[in-house]
């Protein structure tokens, strides 16, 4: 199985950005705990950054082309305008779960990608991650039963 997480607009700086909200849990040492636990569920994980919302919409698009099975992505600062990350989402069919380390909705923050999602996790700090890993992986296994 070969899924692919996107972190969206200023997700590069975690561990830097705002401790008080998203913790001091670095970018690096997030990938790393990712990355070994899709080793532990047997499953090859691909990590992309991006600052701009057209690039995450190219690398879904090429995901899709390239036979990936499931997104996991955290909008961040796409979740406000994302209505063209939105119809990518809707175009490609591809299974995603959308992540949130902040309770979004206590924080009053919309997503406009999230209604393409088949599920979120929020407001579970770096364990919004691992959760959505492994409902990632669930979903993709469901979809590809039924």
């Amino acid at each position: 199985m070969k899924l692919l997480l996107i972190q969206g607009a200023n997700m590069e700086w975690l561990g830097r950005r705002q401790p008080e909200v998203y913790g001091t849990t670095t970018a690096a040492e997030l990938d790393a705990l990712l990355l070994a636990e899709a080793r532990r569920h047997g499953v090859d994980l691909d990590i992309y950054y991006t600052n701009v919302e057209g690039e995450a919409i190219t690398r879904i698009y090429q995901a899709a082309r390239d036979g990936i099975d499931g997104l996991m992505m955290n909008p961040a600062g796409f979740n406000y305008a994302g209505y063209a990350l939105r119809d990518c989402l809707r175009g490609v069919e591809l299974p995603y779960v959308e992540v949130h380390m902040s309770n979004i909705e206590r924080r009053g923050i919309p997503s406009i990608p999230s209604s393409e999602a088949d599920g979120m996790i929020t407001g579970m700090g770096i364990d919004s991650y691992l959760l959505g890993l492994d409902a990632l992986i669930r979903v993709v296994k469901k979809k590809r039963a039924d």
